[in-house]
């Protein structure tokens, strides 16, 4: 869990990100959550864009792919939503 500073941290860090991923109208499947998880180890911060084609609720996914890949929600912000999972070797400094 995080506190809100690192919270307010983590968003600071993500307003200059690009989204990595986009879910669109196959929603979530096991090949995406595969390639989420090699990206989450990889950066630690990542943005993701639900598709307006895409039927599901954008904060929905951001919960069920936090709780299938065991990483935070950060920001969730109309389509966009941002995750953190500190990887084997941390990069990000969390205050």
């Amino acid at each position: 869990m995080l506190t809100s500073k690192q919270r307010a941290y983590l968003r600071s860090l993500g307003n200059e990100l690009e989204p990595v991923f986009q879910i669109g109208k196959g929603g979530l499947s096991e090949e995406i959550l595969n390639q989420l998880d090699a990206v989450l180890e990889a950066r630690e911060l990542i943005k993701v864009r639900v598709l307006k084609s895409c039927l599901d609720d954008p904060g929905a996914l951001a919960d069920e792919i936090a709780a299938e890949l065991g990483c935070d929600v950060v920001q969730k912000i109309g389509r966009i939503f941002l995750l953190y999972r500190p990887a084997e070797e941390p990069r990000i400094q969390l205050p």
